[in-house]
């Protein structure tokens, strides 16, 4: 077969080519440090590296909900704890109520005391997330859920609580409802809310007609109502406390997924760099041959071959 000095010289560019081609794709590989770079790479790779890669951006949103949770689970724990140190305030104000030498001066004094501490639940009640919400705001409320009218404290959120958009079940508000006004009612006969049972109380005490009987009847009834919201504030507290202690749960799956999801993305497409040097080293020896055979192909002319 007859191998023309034309050729020679395109089989050598070729080869050249081809070498080079090789050479920077190496090259590409080693600067990236990625062994998938594009999905013609390794289109198993790369299926898989995507898919590890929705896993991760998966975690890191459900790391975000799980942080928002927690910070209202801390602001709802925190409040809760407020309200049953006030509500204590409270119990001990109506206990010395039912003192036997106190006169309807001394019963006035410690009911305004108790308004006192009622506004300061109320201001509890309405404490905001730190987002532009409210804790206590169920299902939601453009506004504080809690508002004080002449019929009494009314509630204006939506009851319920707001879950997180998570893998997992996380809440963003606390139902304050429950918290607040569903206490189950001592007498049996349905629920009574904290300002319900302050606000009793406190007109009782404020009444100058009630005699020593009715007094003592007075301070028994608030007593009860009083230890049932607390209770019930306690309970919702617990809670809030029982959901923090989740979020750490929920926090370390996550973290354990997130891993596991960097490490299967790590082994469809990261490069082994001692084998990626060895091979670019490789290719750079054979580009380098690559070279010098075309440049003994390019001297290798009729009229070169006559002047020798």
């Amino acid at each position: 077969m007859r191998i023309t000095a034309a050729n020679a010289f395109e089989t050598s560019i070729k080869n050249l080519q081809k070498r080079q081609e090789g050479l920077s794709d190496a090259q590409d590989r080693l600067t990236a440090g990625k062994r998938v770079v594009t999905a013609s790479d390794d289109p198993v790779a790369a299926a898989r590296a995507e898919r590890a890669l929705a896993a991760m951006v998966r975690s890191e949103a459900n790391q975000r909900a799980l942080e928002a949770s927690r910070h209202v689970m801390q602001q709802a724990e925190s409040a809760l704890g407020d309200a049953g140190e006030l509500l204590q305030q409270a119990r001990e104000l109506v206990v010395q109520a039912g003192n036997g030498s106190y006169d309807s001066s001394n019963r006035e004094t410690l009911a305004e005391a108790l308004r006192g501490i009622r506004k300061q639940l109320l201001g509890v009640s309405n404490r905001g997330d730190g987002a532009g919400g409210y804790v206590f705001a169920g299902q939601g409320a453009d506004s504080p859920p809690f508002v004080d009218s002449p019929a009494g404290v009314v509630y204006r959120g939506a009851a319920g609580e707001i879950l997180a958009p998570s893998d997992e079940p996380l809440p963003l508000s606390v139902d304050g409802q429950r918290a607040w006004l569903g206490a189950t009612d001592p007498s049996g006969s349905g629920t009574v809310s904290v300002f319900t049972a302050l606000d009793d109380i406190i007109g009782k005490l404020e009444d100058p007609t009630l005699g020593e009987a009715d007094v003592a009847a007075a301070v028994k009834s608030g007593l009860a109502d009083v230890d049932a919201v607390m209770n019930n504030v306690l309970t919702v507290r617990a809670a809030a406390g029982e959901a923090l202690n989740r979020t750490d749960l929920v926090e370390s799956r996550i973290a354990e997924s997130k891993l596991a999801a960097q490490t299967e993305r790590s082994n469809a497409e990261d490069l082994d760099m001692v084998q990626a040097i060895s091979d670019f080293q490789n290719k750079q020896t054979g580009y380098d041959a690559a070279l010098k055979t075309y440049s003994l192909v390019q001297r290798q002319s009729l009229f070169q071959y006559l002047s020798a």
